[in-house]
């Protein structure tokens, strides 16, 4: 197969969530906010983290990658969105819509494999505690960070690749706030089965893996929680667990919620909509998960903003 560029369109048309203009400032003003708040919230963890030595833990290591992630994953989906409607044009370049096809797939694969890493770390820091600080020494923190990002790269990648062999049609419209792989994939004027298979295979394996990992590690984690002899151990157990149990279902909760709606429906918009809690919601709230269930993330909080207040 050759592998020249076909495509015979220089820019794709984002119609964004609504064509009605009086819900424009409304839809800007959500999207602002809630790319604000997911900024503001992820950072502060990352700065509690990083100010804090009580902090300085395997668990809170791989928490302050998530949530730089999240920054990435939302920094490449939400402010085309606006910008677009504050200049009232919906056009998005041939390469920007590839980049973000690229980025997204990159940050979201990352969120994928990192929830994953942090189900392993809750593993071994329950079912083998004396040798936890032995197992998740610095080293294989940092390479299994390393792994997770070059997996996501390189599935990335594969699918940017697919899309570079489709070629387009003019005035290319697509049914959503930013490039998602399946609408630009919907709308190639060439045959998208190999795209379509690949998609259906590539997302099978990247996802199934890594939650069937999530499986195991709890599994073990229960089984090993209900052998504890007194309550207060099994009570610290789970409470360490809980934020990401809480994280872990929100983002594949969505994830599968969206790909349902979309086969049961014919609407593109719907779709896209429905897309939005998994693309932005869930980024939002993992810092309010994470802090709010968690006594020494709020405390670290409540140390970090004290001190910028004193200064």
């Amino acid at each position: 197969m050759a592998t020249t560029n076909h495509t015979a369109v220089s820019e794709f048309l984002l119609l964004g969530l609504t064509e009605d203009p009086a819900l424009q400032p409304l839809i800007f003003s959500l999207f602002l906010s809630m790319y604000l708040v997911t900024i503001l919230g992820n950072l502060l963890i990352i700065l509690a983290v990083s100010n804090d030595s009580h902090l300085h833990t395997p668990m809170y290591f791989f928490l302050s990658n998530l949530s730089f992630h999240d920054i990435c994953l939302i920094s490449s989906t939400i402010p085309k969105m606006p910008v677009n409607i504050l200049r009232q044009d919906q056009s998005i370049t041939y390469a920007g819509c590839l980049s973000q096809i690229c980025f997204v797939l990159i940050f979201g694969g990352l969120e994928n494999c990192l929830l994953a890493v942090m189900a392993y770390d809750r593993y071994v820091a329950i079912c083998h505690p004396l040798t936890y600080t032995v197992i998740m020494n610095p080293h294989l923190r940092v390479l299994l960070v390393l792994l997770s990002l070059l997996v996501s790269v390189v599935h990335a990648l594969l699918h940017t690749r697919m899309v570079l062999w489709l070629s387009f049609c003019s005035d290319v419209e697509i049914p959503h706030f930013f490039c998602e792989l399946a609408q630009v994939i919907k709308v190639a004027c060439s045959d998208t089965l190999i795209n379509n298979v690949l998609v259906y295979l590539v997302a099978g394996l990247f996802t199934g893996v890594p939650l069937c990992g999530i499986i195991f590690s709890y599994v073990n984690i229960v089984s090993s929680v209900l052998r504890m002899p007194s309550s207060e151990g099994k009570q610290k157990a789970f409470s360490t667990c809980g934020s990401h149990l809480s994280v872990v279902s929100l983002f594949y909760g969505t994830g599968f919620g969206v790909y349902i709606s979309s086969e049961g429906t014919d609407s593109p918009r719907k779709t896209a909509v429905t897309s939005v809690m998994y693309s932005v919601v869930t980024q939002m709230l993992n810092p309010f998960i994470y802090s709010l269930r968690n006594r020494d993330m709020k405390e670290a909080l409540r140390k970090l903003i004290g001190r910028t207040a004193s200064l």
